[in-house]
């Protein structure tokens, strides 16, 4: 079998050369299945080349070895004799737990054999008591606030000032710094909020489950029932009948008393906390050293937001009714909730012709990747090169692993691309960091090492993985965050990368879907993976286009949900008032469609468990990465003098540098919140003038 897969692969290349000859090495590795390798020779060197990962119970020697190096650093900050700086002893100290903590983690998910995700779990448990131990100890808590409160008795940069601060913040966080009584009352709360944040996620993805006699009988058989009982799974967003749409919506959000009282308890128990802390809410503790600083200026960013967006959205609006009065025959029909979704993906198909899979054979994976390796070239002179895997080395066989290497600086760092969906693979597109940067005692560096996950189709004999715009901008987002990762060079390895604040975490990876959806990238690696045709400027321009369709509106959409969370979580949680009555309050501020009668959405928006008074933060992201696109590559997204500069100011400083002072150095200009207002409004309409030629040229 093995060599007939060889004499097949001999064929294909031999037949199709004649027509395929242009993709590069990093583009065929890609395109193709990762090779199978059979060891007879090599000794196998572990996962990710650390020998006590060549079995499971590596973890626990791991574990170990970490606990007894934290006891000596603890010894080492406490000691009179201290030789090196306090926030070098921490670093090291994080660094140590990090280690192995985030590699535990991510083994835990993705690990396909079961002993080494039990021996995982087990190492994430027990780091976690070491954490909360470190979290209770008061000898060194005083050696670090001795430092941040007087200085250290060795010369100190701003940056190890900031950096300790961070620590101390971490550390404050627990109430290590309360007397005993209220410091138990705090460990108290946490472990309570975490527990109720657990049951309302576990809530907000159950069916509504509801007896027949409760469910008109127009509805009743657009969803399955078991006996008695009608069961809605969730939301028919796409469903062209506008009646299960509706129903969909009205009875898959009706209210839960029990999701209500866990959501009620949860925003309690963390104004508790965050008063225990010395805060005056819990967005105020949770905005603490964000790019945004405090509640007020998201606030403040929200409503200048809003105002401008009004007239904006309400056009997308207007337009929708039309679209279902003219679909519906209603004259005065007009477009609710449940419609939005469903209208974008008609005008889409309507004023592009765009068709589910029309680009797909323009998109190969491995196209994608050469694409992506052109350009992190253009700017910031970095190759992505396809690297062999030792044996031992992947947790499985279709992982891919680059080195990123600079054209005079030499190698970076190191990206294993676990891309392929597979049975037990979480479905999630994300980025994890197994080994962040530092700057070494020896003035040597500590390399980044990054898993970057994705959930696409495997590739077949018969032709490679094809990706749709959406996945396309996925890869991109992705990849963005493993570029923070490789292009951070900080001294402490507790900010390097994305270990930076949660509203600027995103920034970089933002940025990239603007080069995502931009035709002069595209136009480089779009083409054919059969004929290797290039795409058709009329399929890029249509394809460029329809992602910005009702942008207005879907803003408008976010910051609505920013605001919801961000009342949440501000004085209205000390009132315990209905969650619902504050939803329609917020709703009728910020959203131009109203509120549905009897429907409690909100106990469905499990963000306000992860993102507690952050959900704001991806549309700062977005808002501040729409700046920085316009003023360094809208003119030109190849430009290697403003990638170099975006590197060096922005990139290299991880969490090192506040972000606030990292954006308003690069910008040139104060952020404040009418400017990032002005930066989203100006990208929206600058998108919604390009659709409108767009319209015409094709009329």
């Amino acid at each position: 079998m093995l060599q007939f897969s060889r004499t097949l692969l001999r064929w294909r290349t031999r037949h199709c050369s004649r027509r395929v000859s242009t993709w590069t090495p990093l583009a065929t590795a890609f395109n193709a299945p990762p090779a199978r390798r059979i060891n007879f020779t090599h000794d196998d060197v572990g996962l990710f080349g650390m020998p006590e990962l060549r079995s499971f119970e590596g973890f626990y020697l791991l574990r170990d070895n970490v606990e007894s190096r934290t006891q000596e650093l603890i010894s080492e900050a406490t000691s009179d004799q201290r030789r090196r700086k306090m926030v070098d002893i921490f670093d090291e100290l994080s660094d140590s737990l990090c280690k192995v903590a985030d590699l535990a983690e991510f083994v835990r998910i993705a690990h396909p054999q079961s002993k080494y995700t039990q021996a995982a779990e087990q190492a994430c448990i027990s780091i976690c008591g070491m954490v909360e131990s470190l979290n209770t100890h008061k000898p060194i808590y005083k050696a670090l606030s001795q430092v941040v409160d007087h200085g250290d008795k060795l010369p100190t940069s701003e940056v190890d000032r900031h950096v300790s601060r961070l620590f101390l913040f971490d550390f404050e966080q627990c109430g290590i710094h309360l007397p005993e009584e209220e410091r138990m009352r705090v460990v108290r709360l946490n472990d309570y909020i975490l527990q109720l944040g657990q049951k309302f996620m576990s809530g907000a993805v159950q069916p509504s489950v509801l007896p027949r006699s409760q469910v008109p009988e127009s509805f009743r058989n657009y969803f399955p029932t078991s006996g008695e009982n009608v069961i809605i799974t969730g939301l028919c967003t796409n469903a062209e009948n506008v009646q299960m749409r509706e129903a969909a919506y009205r009875l898959y959000l009706q209210p839960s008393k029990s999701q209500e009282d866990l959501l009620r308890d949860l925003l309690l128990c963390r104004h508790e906390l965050a008063r225990s802390c010395g805060f005056d809410t819990y967005a105020h503790r949770a905005l603490k050293g964000s790019t945004m600083e405090n509640p007020e200026v998201v606030r403040e960013f929200i409503d200048e937001l809003s105002e401008k967006l009004r007239p904006r959205a309400d056009s997308d609006f207007a337009l929708m009714s039309q679209m279902k009065r003219r679909e519906g025959g209603k004259a005065d029909a007009r477009a609710e909730v449940w419609d939005t979704p469903y209208y974008t993906k008609q005008l889409r198909r309507q004023l592009f012709e765009e068709h589910a899979n029309e680009f797909l054979p323009y998109f190969s994976l491995g196209g994608c990747m050469e694409g992506l390796d052109n350009l992190l070239h253009a700017l910031y002179g970095i190759r992505l090169q396809n690297t062999d895997l030792k044996p031992g080395e992947a947790w499985h066989n279709d992982i891919y692993k680059l080195a990123v290497v600079h054209e005079s600086e030499g190698l970076l760092g190191y990206i294993y691309c676990d891309f392929y969906e597979r049975a037990g693979k979480p479905n999630q597109d994300c980025h994890f960091t197994i080994q962040g940067g530092k700057r070494m005692p020896d003035g040597s560096y500590q390399l980044p090492v990054v898993v970057v996950m994705l959930g696409l189709a495997q590739p077949r004999w018969s032709g490679p993985t094809l990706l749709s715009p959406a996945r396309l901008d996925n890869l991109f987002h992705e990849m963005g965050h493993a570029m923070h990762s490789m292009l951070a060079r900080t001294e402490h390895q507790h900010v390097t990368g994305t270990r930076c604040s949660t509203d600027f975490a995103e920034v970089p990876s933002v940025l990239m879907e603007y080069f995502a959806g931009d035709p002069r990238v595209l136009r480089t690696f779009a083409r054919h993976f059969q004929t290797h045709e290039p795409i058709s400027e009329d399929m890029l321009r249509r394809l460029c286009a329809s992602k910005n369709l009702f942008a207005a509106s879907e803003t408008q959409l976010q910051v609505f949900y920013s605001a919801l969370d961000q009342e949440y979580h501000g004085a209205s949680a000390r009132h315990g008032e209905s969650s619902t009555d504050i939803l329609r309050s917020v709703q009728d501020h910020y959203y131009g469609l109203p509120y549905v009668e009897n429907t409690a959405w909100q106990l469905r928006f499990s963000h306000l468990v992860g993102y507690g008074a952050k959900y704001y933060a991806y549309l700062v992201s977005k808002t501040i990465a729409s700046w920085i696109w316009q003023t360094y590559f809208e003119a030109n997204p190849f430009n290697r003098q403003a990638g170099e500069k975006y590197r060096a100011e922005i990139l290299a400083h991880g969490g090192a540098v506040p972000s606030r002072k990292l954006v308003a150095n690069f910008l040139q200009r104060e952020m404040t919140p009418s400017v990032l207002a002005d930066s989203l409004i100006t990208e929206i309409d600058a998108d919604e003038s390009k659709i409108k030629d767009l319209m015409i040229t094709r009329t």
